[in-house]
């Protein structure tokens, strides 16, 4: 029978765990360090990239590369105009996408990555500000630069300090800490951010109105006040949106009826549906909301009422729209 032998405690839920914890532990105390770093370069950097005319081109190899790659898209997405560049494509024809009026963010924790490095010249003559982001403030990168961020740290998380881990971290610390900085000196808003992420969940709480979402024109179930509630009842089929206005003859709402009026009026001994009137069964003062609302604004007030369908009014109470909540699931408001 073969000898098995006995699993090292790091095969252990419990070694597992432990690091797990060692770790984070470690890329703690990476983030504490970086931060008592933050100080006047960090300040340069920042008003560098709020002075720039035209992109922060961010750029590095490896998985400083892919750190690039994503502070880029933070920065683009804060209101910070930037993209990202491979160093290698760089050399071959990619740097034509780097004007004269960009700013150049290079990441190397070594500070010698021969493909930086050979774009240093190239930089420098047309005139690019560089910010060099790196472990080591002597480095030929931070020495060329016109600012340096120290992202050093004491130890990597790797238990053979080979493959990056508490460096990339510091290193997309700083980079958020760059892009909240210049989102807050440029007075960013949720509104901004939204207008940047059209596709996104908040983009659609934020920018989606009313207008874009309700029913308009002849799509509105709309009787007059001497209506029958069986008129009422052809014109909620029709329309089928569970619900109809009830307006004058200037159009200005005077009451709404719903499903769930219709069934409340059922069970109610006391009402004939066949010659009920619709002023007598209608709702009078039904919650309404105005079109340039925003649409989850619709939906906050569904839910607080308790109800699935709202009409729409102008500031004169002329009904010109009306919506129910699966309008909203539709436009994947709610």
């Amino acid at each position: 029978m073969a000898d098995h032998a006995t699993a090292p405690a790091t095969d252990t839920d419990a070694g597992l765990a432990a690091s797990g914890r060692r770790v984070l532990e470690i890329e703690q105390q990476a983030l504490q360090a970086v931060a008592e770093r933050i100080d006047g370069a960090f300040s340069q950097a920042c008003r560098l990239m709020l002075a720039c005319r035209g992109r922060v081109v961010c750029t590095g190899m490896g998985k400083s590369g892919h750190v690039a790659r994503k502070i880029a898209a933070t920065l683009a997405s804060t209101g910070t105009p930037a993209f990202y560049v491979h160093p290698g494509e760089a050399g071959h024809g990619d740097l034509g996408m780097v004007t004269d009026a960009d700013i150049v963010l290079a990441l190397s924790y070594s500070g010698e990555s021969d493909e930086l490095l050979m774009l240093l010249p190239v930089l420098k003559r047309q005139g690019n500000a560089l910010i060099a982001m790196t472990g080591r403030p002597q480095s030929t990168l931070a020495r060329g630069a016109e600012v340096h961020l120290d992202i050093s740290v004491p130890a990597e998380a790797c238990p053979l300090d080979l493959a990056p881990t508490a460096s990339t971290t510091a290193s997309l610390a700083m980079g958020d800490a760059l892009a909240v900085a210049l989102l807050e000196a440029r007075g960013f808003t949720a509104d901004d951010f939204a207008r940047s992420h059209p596709a996104g969940a908040l983009g659609r709480r934020l920018l989606l109105h009313i207008a874009d979402v309700m029913h308009a024109g002849d799509e509105i179930p709309s009787v007059p006040e001497d209506a029958s509630l069986s008129d009422v009842l052809v014109e909620m089929s029709r329309k089928r949106l569970g619900m109809t206005a009830v307006v004058d003859a200037a159009g200005r709402l005077r009451g709404l009826y719903t499903d769930g009026d219709l069934r409340r009026t059922l069970a109610d001994p006391g009402i004939d549906v066949r010659s009920a009137r619709i002023v007598d069964v209608m709702t009078r003062t039904p919650v309404t909301i105005c079109s340039d609302a925003l649409a989850v604004e619709a939906a906050r007030l569904m839910e607080t009422h308790k109800i699935n369908a709202l009409l729409v009014v102008d500031a004169e109470d002329r009904v010109v729209g009306a919506l129910n909540i699966h309008d909203l699931l539709r436009a994947r408001v709610v």
